[in-house]
């Protein structure tokens, strides 16, 4: 009798051909044994062809040696044998299996979070805001709350930030920021004098609001008064914030040593390589252990990080290439030494007095060579800004 084909397909049935003489005599015992047989074809030589369950095909063997008959399975259908298959092929299938686990573990984690419209607050203040609500590389998506109430409860961890909204992109998060209008505050200014910061001769007073007290090429010590903020006179005063531009040339001596050798580095050609799988901030090395005996090296790396459009996966491998250098020392004439500790004393005063310092003169005092070293005091004159304010404390304060 013929069974469902769906039901056929679950429970497994195959095409077979009965061979032998009076092969149809088979028939009549099938059905009256209940066997589940349909589409029965005569072929030639007496041959038969029809569907039977599996179940009823393995009763066949009785009937078979009754008639002395014999059978050849033609195709095979349904569950079981696709099950089957997959079992002779499971390296296959597992490998399939494998990629999908690790393609949805993949997506549903968080691979990079940006900060988009921050001016003044800093990037690291509202990522650390994020991170408190759960927002961090390697974080999976289901853990996180909703993107509102993210969004609130960061804009509260930000007195700075007028509106906080997160987006949510694949594995890109990006917190957008709205920072609050802040009203300028004016500095405070209260009544000051302008004195000398430093002891110097005056080479430019500029007085822009109160008295000048001194005129250019007068020698002036720290703490002197240069612009007064009391104008006026004895019956008549008033107190005001002075302001002006004063410029003068201040003294330095400055004690300078230099070597009487040069060093640079040599590379000797040989290298080691190393690389290393990277996850994150982790990283796995796969080639090139020990240690490399190398007394003097330098390390140059190189990494490459796998990325999708512009979503960084953060997955990626890292190469090294250790080269080895050798420090080789060579002479250097006093002069040429005396010259580059000169600069470098120059350079260093420069960046000390100021942006429109600059040096008006300057004289070696002393000079010896001791130990590989030349030593030397030069006496520098710089001209700066020689201002520095001082508040005027009335009556009463």
């Amino acid at each position: 009798m013929k069974q469902s084909l769906f039901i056929a397909r679950l429970r497994g049935y195959v095409r077979i051909q009965i061979r032998g003489k009076d092969c149809e005599r088979l028939i009549h015992p099938m059905v009256e044994g209940g066997f589940s047989i349909w589409d029965i074809q005569a072929g030639k030589d007496g041959k038969l062809e029809l569907y039977i369950l599996i179940k009823d095909f393995f009763r066949l063997r009785p009937l078979l040696k009754r008639t002395g008959c014999r059978v050849h399975v033609l195709e095979r259908f349904g569950l079981p044998f696709f099950m089957d298959k997959i079992g002779k092929r499971k390296v296959l299938f597992g490998g399939f299996a494998a990629f999908i686990i690790s393609l949805y573990v993949l997506t549903s984690l968080v691979w990079q979070v940006t900060v988009d419209g921050n001016d003044r607050i800093e990037a690291k203040d509202i990522l650390q805001a994020a991170s408190k609500q759960g927002i961090h590389k390697f974080q999976w998506k289901f853990k996180l709350d909703k993107t509102e109430d993210l969004s609130r409860a960061i804009q509260q961890e930000l007195p700075d930030a007028a509106w906080v909204g997160v987006e949510i992109r694949g594995t890109h998060i990006t917190i957008k920021v709205v920072e609050a209008t802040i009203p300028r505050k004016e500095p405070l200014k209260n009544p000051r004098n302008i004195v000398a910061a430093k002891s110097a001769l005056v080479t430019e007073i500029q007085s822009v609001k109160g008295k000048p007290m001194v005129k250019p090429n007068t020698y002036v010590r720290k703490g002197a008064v240069l612009i007064s903020g009391t104008i006026g006179d004895e019956q008549n005063s008033q107190v005001v914030v002075a302001d002006g531009k004063i410029r003068g040339v201040v003294w330095y001596t400055s004690r300078i040593e230099a070597p009487l050798t040069k060093q640079y580095k040599v590379y000797t050609g040989e290298t080691v390589h190393r690389s290393y799988l990277v996850f994150g901030t982790r990283a796995l090395q796969l080639t090139g252990y020990g240690k490399a005996q190398f007394e003097h090296f330098e390390t140059i790396p190189e990494r490459k990080t796998l990325a999708w459009r512009s979503f960084s996966l953060g997955l990626g491998w890292l190469h090294e290439k250790v080269m080895e250098v050798n420090l080789v020392e060579e002479p250097m004439e006093a002069a040429n030494a005396e010259k580059v500790g000169i600069e470098q004393a120059r350079a260093k005063l420069l960046a000390a007095a100021g942006e429109d310092a600059r040096i008006v003169g300057e004289k070696i005092l002393h000079e010896k060579t001791e130990n590989g070293k030349i030593y030397i005091d030069v006496h520098f004159e710089v001209e700066e800004n020689i201002a520095e304010e001082q508040p005027i404390v009335t009556q009463g304060e």
